[in-house]
């Protein structure tokens, strides 16, 4: 006898079709899964052997075959447990289907033949959509995470024998609906506010203009003169997500395995802060079956990199290409997968390895090859990569003592949501804008149409290139930044001022990153 199911493998973000086709035949018992399976759906064998028996279902003593089409396409996860479970029950004639059947289904199967969860919930849907299916049967903890998909029913069952009686008709069980808008109208409240910080004019300033633009920012400074402290506030003054963001946010964390009990939605923006003793491929993702990593888990976020010095080189340079493209793209024998990466970097490190260079509380005691070995730690490429870079000193007693009351965070997220609507309002007028939404995306054609320059600022840039001897690729992100600085004041063309206040943040130029 012969019966076939429908399910998904998903691959980096996407969810592959698959056939699940089992055949029983005559000859001493024994139970092949062949299509390319890795361990965990080998392992299938004894948890849908055990899921049947203890579901009331019986186990066929035959030659059970089951082949995962497309043979070629590698199958990885316990996800494959129930449409096996279901196939091989069709096969025996213990569930009796008329006609084909237009629903998906996955899920792993626990020995008592309990559904449990699974990753990639919201991919699955996605692609059961896509293929024009019905629905998807699939566990009832990823109901409301795969409901997020209009256009599909989500079927949640709880376990193997409700799944049998759903398909034969003898079960109504009501697809799941998630309310996307009111998940998102309940945004995160952050208990962190810049009104926290004491001093640090300038560096609130900086933080300002990069969460206007969405540009990457490094802060240089001695331990304890706030660094962390003003990162960890930057999710506090960015925009807030919108429906289609929170969903290419959500399913990166859907595929990750992140999603929180009860959370099917993730409303606010990703903030990352990976050790500095995390691998390349932890980094920027990767593995035998590739994963999503810390760069794609801050998409639309901030990836904040503490004591940026001490994390590896190699893990460093994986950066590179992230910042420029937007995505990771993972390439292996049988498949190559992309993973969305677009991401605001934020650094933070000391002067020297001691920290105490040009502090005036404190003398630096590092010799100047020291210096120099510790920054050429972070090279140059990458550097040229960080829009603005910002000295944060040592506060002084007047700083620390100050009772003045400083700027909240929602003042200035106001200040950055306005800058952000201008931003839109102009890509949205330009010709090439699609997929572009803040000046740090720009491309180089969009920023000669958008970035203009009135007389006086542009002799003003001449005269930067030659003095900090600019690359082409930090020349347009002065422009950039200094696009935002524009944008935040509400001005049309960008003048002298945004220019050299654009500038002034390229002290890694104007020093030299390895000197002293």
């Amino acid at each position: 006898m012969l019966a076939s199911l429908h399910s998904h493998a998903v691959i980096g973000m996407e969810a592959t079709p698959i056939e699940v086709e089992t055949d029983l035949g005559w000859g001493l018992p024994a139970f092949n899964i062949v299509g390319l399976p890795d361990a965990a759906v080998r392992e299938s064998k004894e948890r849908v052997r055990a899921g049947m028996a203890n579901s009331g279902f019986d186990f066929p003593l035959r030659r059970i075959t089951v082949n995962l089409a497309p043979a070629d396409v590698r199958k990885a996860g316990p996800s494959f447990d129930l449409p096996i479970a279901l196939s091989l029950l069709a096969a025996s004639e213990q569930l009796k289907i008329d006609g084909a059947v237009a629903y998906s289904a996955v899920g792993e199967l626990s020995l008592d033949g309990t559904v449990r969860k699974i990753n990639g919930a919201l991919s699955i849907a996605e692609g059961a959509r896509r293929i024009g299916h019905r629905g998807v049967l699939l566990p009832a903890a990823n109901a409301a995470e795969a409901a997020l998909v209009e256009g599909v029913e989500v079927i949640p069952v709880e376990n193997l024998k409700q799944a049998v009686e759903f398909l034969e008709g003898k079960l109504a069980i009501p697809p799941t609906r998630t309310d996307s808008a009111g998940l998102l109208a309940r945004s995160n409240s952050f208990s962190l506010d810049l009104a926290d910080v004491k001093g640090q004019e300038h560096a609130r300033r900086a933080l300002e203009v990069c969460a206007a633009g969405g540009h990457n920012l490094l802060m240089i400074g001695p331990p304890g003169s706030g660094k962390t402290m003003l990162a960890r506030r930057l999710p506090s003054i960015l925009p807030p997500l919108d429906i289609r963001e929170a969903i290419e946010v959500t399913r990166i964390y859907s595929v990750a395995g992140l999603l929180a009990e009860g959370r099917p939605l993730i409303p606010g923006r990703p903030f990352r802060s990976p050790h500095h003793s995390i691998s390349h491929v932890g980094l920027a993702g990767g593995g035998g079956t590739p994963r999503p990593g810390e760069v794609s888990l801050s998409h639309l976020g901030v990836l904040f990199l503490d004591e940026l010095p001490e994390f590896s080189r190699v893990a460093l340079e994986t950066l590179r290409q992230p910042m420029e493209d937007g995505l990771v793209a993972i390439s292996r024998a049988l498949a190559r997968v992309t993973f969305p990466a677009s991401f605001m970097l934020v650094a933070a490190m000391n002067p020297c390895p001691c920290g105490y260079l040009g502090d005036s509380r404190q003398q630096c005691v590092c010799l100047p090859h020291r210096v120099s070995s510790y920054r050429g730690r972070v090279s140059g490429p990458l550097m040229d990569r960080i829009d603005v870079a910002v000295e944060v000193p040592g506060l002084s007693k007047k700083d620390l003592l100050s009772a003045r009351k400083r700027e909240s965070s929602a003042a200035v997220a106001a200040r950055v949501a306005m800058a952000r609507e201008r931003q839109l309002k102009r890509l949205a007028e330009d010709s090439g804008g699609g997929g572009v939404f803040c000046n740090a995306q720009l491309n180089s054609r969009q920023v000669e149409r958008i970035c203009r320059l009135d007389p006086a600022a542009d002799q003003l840039l001449a005269g930067a290139i030659d003095r900090l001897g600019l690359s082409a690729r930090a020349h347009h992100r002065i422009l950039k930044v200094s696009r935002t600085i524009a944008d935040l004041d509400g001005a049309g063309e960008i003048g002298p001022a945004h220019l050299a206040e654009a500038i002034s943040y390229r002290s890694i130029d104007r020093k030299g990153w390895n000197g002293l």
